[in-house]
């Protein structure tokens, strides 16, 4: 699974995804109006550099459980069962015609006794070759020189619900029909024939639709992934043209009436790959209501008429908007947990770093402070909490204000998550934190949590203030985010008085990695001109003495 990009505007399923009927489709809404949803944030994002969102997973006793109860699953697990001792078969590994019927009764795809339905007999042979292209099944030739299939190794483990071998072999399941739901896409109706007596430029062109397919699977999956990461509890479902959108619309961008188009032929090329994704679990998918397209057969509208019935389209979505029954009708998406764990699972065969919530909870302190300081994947908030929990307060404190110390480039930030979880441990950190009331790069920062809680400890002393004041601004700089409204609040608040040339003389010569840069943001966003200017010459002397 390759980093998706998601500024693609000329993404060849997009492009090529076929003409839908003239009916009423997602390009004759307002795409905010209709999806809730925009282009993406103002950031470039380079796909040599994609940051997977950390996610969670439930026990893996539930994943089991979602992976069993798959259809398709359950039923290759029985066929392997079924198999014992052994069942003949023809040269080809497949079932005779006689266990064909007999295998889609024990299904319970057809009525015990009577005619069994051809769809029946189909079915039955889909988790047949499921069964065997997972193993649960294999085939050989006896002594006798017969054809016969008998239980894989791993039956009685998937039986008996073993974690590895379950979700191990549901993966192996779910790559198979990822790559087939991307080789039926690339297929045109009059491909349907033998590929082996094509030209060769034929089945060069069916290749690259195939990986074009695959690729933009590949994408959707990861878009769907990051979205349900960050997706409140029960708001996962994700509208089919919300998934198109971030797909075509550059970031950044608003969607032209060209893209509106795209967005539509993406949806109409989307919604078959997921139907098949869905069929094992790694997706719940409502499909698009066929009955928005025109029905086949129907007499073409020519071009004058087409062209007034889209514009009439257009100004009576303008009037009102769709409800969510009506948007739901352009196709619905909603990445399972087993689909979490699936893309999950193939980011990391890919070499993507794809954390789990909860990662950095086994170590120490410092590896906690270190990889929320350090990562750029990582939930801060959700770490702490994982790492706190079960552990004894007051030696957790200890712990995290011994891991806080250092003045390297990453310390401003990992002494602000040090208190957040200080703060979070509450009264029982107490004593660890007076223990380091002298310590001069974390005095007053303690000395203001104790006075918060009504301890009466003198304020720390003006060297330690300042430097304190230099090291709390450095952390919200650096993890603001560019957030300059945020900045401005913070330099605003500064305490500066009346004669801020004393002040900044003050503040220049504190020794801390980040005095120069703290200055000049100052200088550069205070609204008082006396202020920005002595700042900034501040600055200037900081630098010069870092020199």
């Amino acid at each position: 699974m390759a980093g998706r990009s998601r500024n693609t505007p000329e993404h060849p399923s997009a492009a090529g995804g076929g003409e839908p009927g003239e009916g009423l489709l997602p390009a004759d809404f307002d795409l905010a109006d209709l999806y809730g949803a925009r282009g993406g944030g103002d950031e470039d994002l380079d796909d040599s550099a994609v940051l997977v969102p950390p996610i969670t997973l439930p026990p893996d006793s539930e994943l089991v459980a979602a992976a069993l109860a798959v259809p398709l699953i359950a039923h290759a697990v029985a066929l392997a069962r079924w198999t014992l001792p052994h069942r003949p078969v023809d040269e080809f590994g497949d079932l005779t015609d006689g266990d064909r019927e007999a295998a889609a009764r024990l299904l319970g795809l057809a009525p015990a006794e009577g005619e069994v339905p051809e769809e029946a007999v189909v079915e039955a042979m889909r988790a047949w070759a499921l069964a065997c292209d997972l193993d649960l099944v294999e085939t050989g030739t006896t002594a006798e020189g017969d054809h016969a299939a008998i239980p894989g190794p791993d039956l009685e483990a998937a039986e008996q619900g073993d974690p590895s071998v379950v979700l191990g072999l549901w993966l192996d399941a779910a790559g198979i029909m990822r790559e087939l739901a991307a080789e039926a896409d690339s297929l045109a109706p009059e491909g349907e024939g033998e590929e082996e007596d094509a030209p060769e430029d034929e089945l060069s062109d069916v290749e690259q639709a195939r990986d074009a397919a695959a690729d933009l699977l590949d994408e959707a999956l990861q878009v769907l992934y990051e979205m349900t990461a960050f997706a409140e509890p029960g708001e996962e479902t994700v509208p089919l043209g919300v998934l198109a959108a971030l797909l075509v619309v550059p970031e950044g961008e608003e969607p032209d009436e060209e893209m509106l188009g795209d967005i539509t032929d993406l949806m109409v090329t989307l919604d078959p790959m997921l139907g098949d994704l869905a069929e094992l679990g790694l997706l719940e998918h409502r499909p698009i209501d066929p009955d928005l397209f025109e029905e086949e057969g129907e007499e073409a509208e020519d071009e004058e008429a087409g062209a007034r019935r889209a514009a009439e389209a257009r100004a009576a979505a303008a009037e009102q908007e769709p409800d969510e029954e009506e948007a739901a009708r352009f196709g619905t998406v909603r990445l399972t947990p087993l689909g979490q764990y699936a893309v999950r699972e193939w980011l990391l065969e890919q070499g993507y770093d794809a954390p789990l919530v909860g990662d950095l909870a086994e170590g120490d302190a410092e590896a906690l402070l270190r990889g929320i300081t350090e990562s750029g994947n990582v939930l801060p908030d959700l770490e702490l909490q994982a790492w706190l929990e079960d552990r004894e307060p007051e030696a957790a404190a200890r712990e995290l204000l011994a891991a806080a110390r250092g003045r390297d480039v990453h310390g401003p930030v990992r002494r602000m998550f040090c208190m957040i979880a200080v703060e979070e441990l509450g009264d029982p950190a107490r004593p660890a934190v007076r223990e380091v009331l002298d310590d001069p790069e974390l005095s007053g920062a303690a000395r203001a949590w104790l006075r918060g809680r009504g301890e009466d400890v003198a304020a720390p002393e003006r060297a330690v203030a300042l430097w304190t004041a230099v090291d709390s601004f450095a952390a919200v700089m650096l993890t603001s985010e560019g957030d300059a409204g945020r900045m401005r609040d913070l330099v605003a608040e500064l305490p500066v008085t009346d004669n801020p040339a004393s002040y900044f003389g003050e503040l220049w010569r504190v020794d801390h990695p980040y005095t120069p840069q703290v200055l000049e943001i100052v200088g550069e966003l205070h609204l008082d001109r006396g202020v920005a200017k002595e700042a900034r010459k501040a600055a200037f002397r900081a630098r010069s003495q870092q020199r």
